[in-house]
Parts: structure tokens; C-alpha cells; sequence
């Protein structure tokens, strides 16, 4: 059997009714894809009441490891890089996502673990309006935050602007694509696509010769929210794919914020609803977005915190938490962020962070940022 994890992370999710959610939650439990395939009969004893018996037979699929194989001959070939979860390039906010893909394929140099990650995503009929704050609030951005990773996911209208303004102001900007690396879709975006490679990337979970259907959209919008800080709406009609990730980002815990727009404006509807509904805060400008997220100090507080914090508290505290103190003594942070640094899951990081509360540590501010008391 093969044991490169890439090649059976492909095959895991080709076998027939596993699906995004059990093909995480199996490598999750065995350690490994790998280790899945391994342990293929052996799972249902090992793990009693987590993995049944029904998936004994569905791993059983030796046409999922032939296309896998040939899928990674191609991905090799073409210079294009196959995550895995446990690879440490794996967009760390999205691993820890219950539905995140056992496996995605980036082409390009952005690094998806950046310290600060923004979603701009809205709808493909945008407006000068909306092509307007795009341009404004990535310029701005570009000025307050220079270390930004963009992701959006080269649709037309609002996706793209994203993508092109945070280019023309030297951001990094990465694609999530709703088909696989062997196409451009729509063809008329190749060109921007292609100087992403230089200042971002292409991202996908989906094989070669996958068309992109409609609910392959759907489907990639969990990771645009997912690998996140911030889900930035632009313009939305009253439904559409953007609200779709605004809801899966409330889902995940990420920030989710709206532009609002005049009642009466077709494409401003979904955006004004999320604002009303309080599942967006609204937002006008970059200003705005890097004082809600608490981007906007120093990022070198070391020598002042340095007298401030009572070293003798830290034999009190455990070494995960004493981890923690160590990267906020930096800089106030968002929790995500702190996932990252810290390599802590998220759910531990949020308990670790109620008892440094709870002990006097640290302080929990707007946003999901967390600052260290002096």
C-alpha cells in the first residue's frame, strides 16, 4: 500500500461517502491518512463509537489510490504544491475547521500562514460604488498594514477588484478556486491570475478536470472563510454566495464585517441585513477595519512590557500558558493569530486564554483581541 501521506490524503477523499467532515475527522482520530488506510479494518475496535464499521468498506477503494497517484504525477509535474494537514504550510486558521479539506493544491509563494489574513469577497455585479471602496480601502489598507494577505476568490466583480487592488499596492493576494488548477475560470482573469503567482498564489481542494459547478463554489467559500482573520462583504443582493460566507465565517468565530449601502440599492440588501441582524459590523473605511481589529499598534512592545509583567507569576503558570504570555508580551493579538503563533488548536487556545483571564493575565478586547496586563 502506499504510504505517502499527499497521494493517500487525495484518495481519502475520493473514496465514495466520506466526505469533508469524515475524511477530517478519520485523520484526525488516526493521526494520519496514512495511518487511516493502515488501520482500515482495525478502526472501528480502536476508536469504538467515533468510527463505525460502515467505513471499513468505503476506504476500501483501490481506483481512489489510481487517481490519486496520477493526480500527484500531474500536481509534481506542474510545480504545483499538495498540503496535507499535516503539513506545516496548511493554512493553520483552517485546520482548525471542522469541514477543513483533507487536502489542497497551491501554486505560487504566499505564505497562507501570514500573520494577518482578510477575505474580501461580494457580488459578481458589483458596482462603481463597490469597485470604489475596493480601491480606497486596499490602498489605505496597504499603508496602515502592509503584511496583509488578501484572499478572495477571482469571480467576477467585487473578487476580482479584490485581487487587482491589493496588487497595485503590493499586497499579497491569493485565489481560492471552485474547480481544479488545470483551468482559469473565467478564462478572461488568466492574466491577473497569472501575476498572482508572483504576489500570492492559486489555492483549490479540487482535482484536474473538475468542472466549476455551482456547488463547487459553495464549497470553496468555507475556505475563503475559514483561513481567515476577517471576512470583509462589499456588496451583496439579498442572497448570493457572500452571505453564504459571511454565515460560514460566524460559524468559524472569524470577524465579519459589511459596507452599507442605501436601502434601495439591490446590491447593498444582503450587506445592510448582515449590519442589522449584528452578524457584520459596519464598516467605512480601511481606518475603520485596522482600529476594529486592533492592527494598528506597535508591533514591538517587548521593552515596555518587559518591566511590567511580574516574571516571578510564570512558575504558576503551565507551559502552553506560559507560551501564550510570551507571544501577547509582543503585541496585543487576535485569537487567530495566536493559534498560529502558538500552534495551539483554537478550542485549547480559547480555555487557555479564560484561565490567564481568570488569573489576572490577560485581558480580552473588541474583536477577539487579547492584550497582556502590565
Amino acid at each position: 500500500m502506499n504510504t505517502d501521506e499527499r497521494i493517500c490524503s487525495i484518495a481519502l477523499t475520493l473514496c465514495p461517502g466520506i466526505g469533508h467532515i469524515g475524511a477530517k475527522r478519520l485523520i484526525d482520530t488516526a493521526g494520519s491518512a496514512a495511518e487511516v488506510f493502515r488501520l482500515r479494518k482495525e478502526l472501528p475496535k480502536r476508536f469504538p463509537g467515533i468510527i463505525h464499521a460502515s467505513a471499513v468498506a468505503a476506504l476500501d477503494c483501490p481506483e481512489a489510490f489510481s487517481r490519486a497517484e496520477a493526480e500527484m504525477e500531474w500536481a509534481e509535474k506542474n510545480r504545483i504544491s499538495c498540503l496535507t494537514l499535516g503539513d506545516e504550510r496548511y493554512p493553520s486558521r483552517l485546520r482548525e475547521c471542522e469541514d477543513a479539506p483533507a487536502v489542497l493544491f497551491f501554486k505560487g509563494n504566499a505564505d497562507l500562514n501570514r500573520l494577518r489574513v482578510v477575505s474580501m469577497v461580494g457580488t459578481r455585479h458589483a458596482t462603481e460604488y463597490g469597485k470604489q471602496f475596493c480601491t480606497e480601502f486596499l490602498h489605505d489598507l496597504s499603508e496602515l498594514c502592509s503584511d496583509v494577505l488578501i484572499v478572495s476568490g477571482l469571480a467576477y466583480g467585487i473578487d476580482i477588484h479584490a485581487h487587482r487592488g491589493a496588487l497595485a499596492n503590493g499586497l499579497s493576494t491569493v485565489a481560492v478556486l471552485a474547480h481544479g488548477l488545470d483551468r482559469i475560470y473565467p478564462a478572461v482573469h488568466r492574466k491577473t491570475a497569472v501575476d498572482m503567482l508572483a504576489e500570492g498564489g492559486l489555492l483549490t481542494e479540487f482535482l484536474t478536470d473538475t468542472n466549476p459547478d455551482r456547488h463547487n463554489f459553495v464549497s470553496r467559500n468555507r475556505i475563503v472563510a475559514g483561513m481567515s482573520d476577517a471576512v470583509i462583504v462589499v456588496e451583496s443582493a439579498a442572497k448570493g454566495g457572500s452571505l453564504i460566507t459571511a454565515e460560514l465565517a460566524e460559524g468559524y468565530h472569524r470577524d465579519c464585517f459589511a459596507l452599507p449601502g442605501r436601502a434601495t440599492d439591490e446590491y447593498s440588501r444582503g450587506c445592510n441585513r448582515l449590519i442589522r441582524d449584528n452578524k457584520a459590523a459596519l464598516i467605512n473605511d480601511a481606518a475603520d477595519f485596522v482600529k476594529a481589529m486592533n492592527w494598528g499598534r506597535s508591533t514591538d512592545r517587548s521593552s515596555r512590557m518587559a518591566s511590567g509583567v511580574q516574571r516571578s507569576l510564570f512558575p504558576e503558570l503551565t507551559e502552553e500558558e506560559a507560551r501564550v504570555v510570551k507571544i501577547l508580551s509582543r503585541n496585543d493579538l487576535h485569537i487567530n493569530t495566536l493559534v498560529v503563533e502558538a500552534n495551539i488548536p483554537v478550542n485549547r487556545m480559547s480555555a487557555l486564554l479564560f484561565e490567564l483571564e481568570m488569573k489576572g493575565m490577560v485581558k480580552a478586547l473588541v474583536g477577539g483581541v487579547y492584550h497582556l496586563l502590565a
